[in-house]
């Protein structure tokens, strides 16, 4: 069993690799969120913009999975 060193129940420990994992992908998000407000102040066209926000959703996706 697991010592769990008084933390709550609903804890969730995560190594210090996957916290590193997680900081990136979280810095991926952003960056694809970013490309899309770039397109959009741009005004690139409907082609574009949905390749863009189907990265996003892409990385969105990505990010969901802690593990």
């Amino acid at each position: 069993m697991v010592q769990r060193g008084g933390l709550p129940d609903d804890a969730v420990v995560l190594s210090a690799t996957e916290i590193t994992d997680l900081q990136d992908r979280l810095f991926q998000l952003r960056c694809a969120a970013e490309d899309v407000l770039t397109g959009v102040e741009e005004g690139l066209d409907t082609e574009e913009m949905h390749r863009l926000a189907a990265e996003l959703v892409e990385t969105a996706g990505r990010l969901e999975r802690l593990r």
